[in-house]
């Protein structure tokens, strides 16, 4: 089986995210390394809306 081709950040990312080490994620089988990386994507996705969100709600307070 080949080895999942991951930018160096992405694996750093997603190690500190599953709080595992690197070595470790580089051994993980690649149908739960890309399922772990769709929750982490989804994670930042939904921090990123709720950041949106609130700036949203603060420019509506303040007109």
């Amino acid at each position: 089986m080949r080895r999942m081709p991951l930018s160096a950040d992405t694996a750093q990312k997603l190690a500190a995210h599953l709080k595992v080490p690197l070595e470790h994620l580089m051994h993980m089988p690649q149908h739960i390394l890309l399922q772990k990386l769709a929750e982490m994507a989804e994670k930042e996705a939904g921090a990123a809306s709720e950041s949106e969100q609130k700036e949203n709600l603060e420019k509506n307070k303040n007109e």
